[in-house]
């Protein structure tokens, strides 16, 4: 046969392989409003730049008629590419072949890309559309999966994971997603749960759909097991382009230095955006803006323990993680959720060399009854742990309130950042005026004449005396209290210093974080 003869027949089997299911099962795909695999990964990359792997690789299921089946590329497509130049490792499931269930040869392909991913050291995609494991090929399927999650945790922390879920994504398959670092969800398409609504309803007896079990909002506000929510694929293929150009490579790397941007100060204004009255709330957000280049801030779990805000952004080119307090909500208070949600992209900043900068608004932990049985003891100190374990650049600037437990565990001196910074409307205090002027003082009140006159007497001489940040700044707790429209110049120039910082840390295996 010539070599014209054998390229025609590989460009065959290509074109065959690449029908997926079938025209039916493709059609089938589309009206339910979802892209085919293939389209998922071309839309994603760059353009051109797809190489596909393992197209030829055919299923290892030999009972149940399953060796007279033909399942193209064993329901999964695999391949390397770019975007924004960037070289990534990517697969994609496709559930228009025997529902993108997992089998022994479907595992391998994931596998495979998996330690390519490790070996070149560049990110991982995965695009999750899934009916689960293959029950035909039993305990293969099993086998398979137990693979992907004992990769996913050796890559943690080496190169960034990022999983897609554009379909069901049930039982031991959400595990994979729960063990990368970002996880993407599309409303109306993304479904996650351990067991099904008729599991559920056999078990519990309980009804309930599948959206409402877990959809994409589910896990975006209420579980905050996902980190982006997008309306459409499209969207979420946006976002993750945005979130690649903030992170490096790997943990050998520096997120890419983009070119200086002054903040858009028209719009951001922090003489405007800050309250003089220390009771009224502010979106941290803006302050954000007023500080970040181009006042671009890339919010991750916008919609999850929204007490807390986490993202992004870049100062003088260089990307930075911002953690802070949001007084719109909840007084900004740390509780179970929003703990953990910092205490994860504290330590994911940490592992992929992105200093941190925290701003800090906050009246300490969050009193309830609930709090302490959902066990905000073990939530809270995440937070401690996670800063006081990270070893990139940490700069605090604390804005206003930070009280008790709540200013040690918001990257306090004492927990080792590199630079404080308080504003002149910092309080630094055990609590709040208020409280404390009642335990305090509360003989003298209780005898006054005028027991409220007298107590707010009281109140106004201990924040002039303790609720300010000059006591901190006397023990050297705050290097440096600064006017609020300083805040650029002093974290840039911190970021500049702290270039080549250097930790000593005792010798260990690892911690024991308080999971």
């Amino acid at each position: 046969m010539s070599l014209r003869a054998k390229t025609t027949e590989l460009k065959r089997r290509m074109q065959e392989a690449f029908k997926g299911g079938g025209e039916q099962a493709l059609e089938k795909q589309k009206a339910s409003g979802k892209m085919t695999a293939r389209e998922r990964i071309l839309a994603l990359l760059d353009p051109n730049t797809f190489h596909e792997y393992d197209l030829f690789v055919k299923h290892a299921g030999q009972d149940f008629d399953m060796d007279k089946k033909y399942l193209p590329g064993d329901g999964v497509i695999t391949g390397t590419g770019s975007i924004n130049g960037w070289p990534v490792c990517i697969f994609a499931q496709d559930f228009t072949v025997a529902g993108g269930s997992l089998g022994y040869m479907h595992a391998k392909k994931i596998t495979k890309i998996m330690d390519h991913a490790m070996k070149m050291k560049v990110p991982l995609i995965g695009i999750n559309d899934s009916g689960g494991a293959r029950i035909q090929e039993g305990v293969n399927s099993l086998a398979g999966y137990g693979e992907i999650f004992y990769r996913n945790t050796q890559a943690s922390g080496v190169i960034p994971q990022i999983s897609v879920i554009l379909g069901p994504c049930a039982g031991g398959a959400v595990y994979s997603p729960a063990l990368t670092d970002f996880v993407f969800v599309v409303d109306k398409i993304s479904k996650m749960f351990i067991t099904g609504p008729e599991v559920i309803k056999t078990v519990l007896g309980e009804e309930i759909s599948m959206e409402d079990l877990g959809g994409a909002r589910v896990h975006a506000e209420i579980t905050g097991n996902a980190h982006f929510f997008a309306e459409s694929e499209t969207e979420c293929f946006d976002q993750i382009k945005q979130l690649v150009s903030f992170i490096p490579w790997n943990n050998d790397k520096k997120a890419e230095v983009f070119p200086k941007k002054a903040p858009k100060s028209r719009q951001y204004k922090l003489d405007t955006i800050f309250p003089t009255n220390p009771m009224q709330p502010y979106d941290v957000r803006d302050v954000i803006r007023a500080i970040a280049d181009d006042s671009d801030f890339f919010e991750v779990q916008e919609l999850w323990a929204a007490n807390i805000v986490i993202g992004f952004g870049r100062l003088d080119g260089q990307t930075v993680g911002f953690v802070a307090n949001q007084p719109m909500v909840l007084a900004g208070v740390l509780d179970c959720d929003s703990s953990d949600k910092a205490a994860r992209f504290i330590r994911f900043c940490d592992s992929f060399n992105i200093p941190l900068v925290t701003l800090v608004d906050l009246p300490g932990y969050l009193p309830g009854v609930d709090q302490e049985h959902a066990g905000v003891i073990r939530h809270g100190a995440k937070v401690l742990y996670a800063y006081s374990e990270a070893s990139v650049p940490k700069i605090t600037v604390i804005l206003r309130k930070a009280y008790g437990g709540g200013y040690i565990a918001m990257c306090s001196s004492h927990l080792r950042a590199d630079f404080v910074f308080a504003w002149p409307t910092a309080e630094i205090a055990v609590m709040g005026p208020e409280g404390a002027a009642n335990i305090i003082f509360r003989s003298e009140i209780k005898a006054s004449d005028n027991p409220e006159e007298t107590r707010k007497r009281l109140i106004e001489e201990y924040r002039q005396k303790f609720a300010n940040p000059y006591v901190a700044a006397a023990y050297g707790y705050v290097d440096a209290v600064i006017g609020p429209n300083e805040t650029r110049n002093y974290l840039t120039h911190s970021l500049t210093l702290a270039q080549g910082k250097s930790t000593v840390t005792p010798k260990k295996k690892h911690g024991v974080p308080p999971f």
